[in-house]
């Protein structure tokens, strides 16, 4: 690049930053750069062009710097804390860069097909490649997906960004580094818990995946003890038998799934309550597929389930359901006339017959949360008083 060239993307950074695409124009920029009109028409491929290029040289220059920075880090811990301090203090140092990127560049479809948005995708592969080292180390949970921790990262720095650079709420953006790696490590970092604990819990999601895939009676525990990585008679130290082990899958499933929705339903409005509950109960489940299918056909359809501690718990479960039911009737949103224990049974009912269809035939194309919503909108309408209906 020549000493024009270089003047003009300068030139062009400075005014996107203070106008944006729509209030630039090239002669703005041949201007601002004190070069004449012809020489940016010259060298850039209209506005556009220019606008994109300077992105590109922006972008392979923090690719370049981000290099530098990590040069003699090996350590996974120290590489992802100096990559994200690194970015910190790039936005510091570099704001009109930082209004561009969010606001002229990343706005346009045109973007994602230039060559500057592949050096942004190599940026998230040297973040990625950080935390898959971290998790091959040991130092990060195998169980959480590093592609979303890489979206959370850009991100949590997208909207640091914003909050210093647009809304001034912060002087500097870089002085959260602690407090962001507070919270990401809590998240990722694979931390020690007691043994019995960790045993208990990788044979109970051993004996999950087992049963989901053989089903109960085919299920061996040989086959569970060697999916724990445990001596089959350890197994017995824990669990007095296979039958003992299913109940307590659903046991341990269920109550947190409880604990989740309790937690997560605190709002005023009943429907709103209600409709929040019935997604919920849908995602806890769809989430874990293995469970799924084990409460469904190992548990639900097994006897012994009817007569296991499993039932209380489950018991208390739909429980809550129903007492929501009855709340939202006592502030008049509910109609009167329905009776909470037939709706927990129609939902519950809805619920196995759609999960059934879901396990028993898994090629058939089927948009879930599609069903899900849908199903939620007949289960509102129909427990809901006329005169409550425009909330839906």
């Amino acid at each position: 690049m020549n000493k024009t060239q270089a003047k003009i993307l300068r030139a062009a950074e400075e005014l996107l930053a203070q106008k944006g695409i729509a209030g630039t124009t090239i002669a703005d920029i041949a201007d601002r750069a004190n070069v004449a009109h012809s020489h940016a028409y010259r060298y850039f491929k209209g506005k556009k062009g220019l606008v994109f290029a300077v992105a590109h040289e922006r972008i392979k220059d923090t690719l370049r710097e981000l290099h530098d920075q990590l040069q003699g880090i090996s350590e996974p811990k120290s590489r992802l804390s100096k990559f994200i301090w690194y970015a910190l203090v790039y936005i510091d140092r570099n704001r009109d860069f930082v209004r561009n990127l969010m606001f002229e560049y990343r706005s346009s479809r045109e973007f994602y097909d230039t060559p500057a948005y592949a050096l942004m995708r190599e940026h998230a592969g040297i973040c990625s490649g950080i935390l898959n080292q971290g998790v091959q180390a040991g130092l990060y949970r195998r169980d959480v997906d590093m592609r979303l921790i890489t979206e959370l990262i850009y991100g949590t720095v997208d909207m640091e960004a914003v909050h210093c650079v647009m809304l001034n709420e912060t002087r500097d953006i870089a002085s959260d580094w602690e407090d962001i790696l507070h919270i990401l490590f809590a998240m990722i970092e694979e931390r020690p818990q007691p043994h019995d604990r960790v045993k208990r819990c990788r044979i109970l999601r051993a004996a999950e995946a087992v049963f989901a895939e053989k089903g109960y009676e085919k299920a061996k525990v040989a086959q569970i003890a060697k999916t724990a990585g445990v001596a089959e008679g350890s197994i017995y130290d824990y669990f007095k038998n296979k039958e003992n082990l299913l109940i307590s899958i659903s046991s341990h499933r269920l109550t947190a799934i409880t604990s989740q929705l309790a937690a997560t339903v605190q709002l005023t409005c009943p429907l709103a309550r209600l409709r929040r509950f019935l997604r919920l109960h849908f995602c806890s489940f769809l989430k874990n597929r293995d469970f799924l299918k084990v409460f469904i056909m190992d548990s639900l359809m097994n006897r012994k389930f009817y007569q296991s501690e499993a039932l209380d718990v489950h018991r208390t479960y739909i429980a809550s359901l129903a007492e929501l039911i009855r709340d939202g009737q006592a502030q008049g949103v509910f109609k009167k006339e329905i009776n909470p224990r037939v709706f927990c049974n129609m939902f519950m009912g809805a619920f196995i017959h759609m999960a059934l269809r879901w396990i028993l035939f898994p090629d058939r194309p089927v948009d879930k949360m599609k069903e899900i919503d849908h199903l939620t909108d007949i289960f509102s309408r129909g427990v809901t008083d006329p005169c409550h209906l425009f909330l839906l």
